[in-house]
């Protein structure tokens, strides 16, 4: 997913118009339409307006949040012993970095 396609996804997702979304972050409604259509790119600045505006910070705007929901799905799923056992290997793992 691109950024556009972010902004997009997080603005509907809280039932807001690129109108409404606009006004709230205190920018052009027809710069955010671009960007949403991928004819153009942010700055960080202006991203940083938007997602203040959505309520959620930039690293909550690039992270996968349907990945994390499929990850802590699986994790649950998993019984102690396992738990256990993916504990020790992502240890592992992170110490030959």
């Amino acid at each position: 997913m691109n950024v556009g396609e972010r902004i997009r996804y997080f603005r509907q997702k809280q039932g807001l118009t690129v109108n409404g979304l606009a006004y709230l972050a205190g920018v052009s409604q027809s710069h955010l339409r671009d960007i949403e259509l991928g004819n153009k790119q942010p700055t960080i600045e202006y991203l940083s307006y938007i997602c203040d505006a959505l309520k959620i910070t930039l690293e909550q705007f690039f992270t996968d949040e349907e990945k994390q929901d499929k990850l802590s799905a699986l994790i649950k799923s998993l019984n102690d012993e396992q738990k256990n056992t993916l504990i020790a290997f992502i240890k592992a793992m992170s110490s030959k970095s």
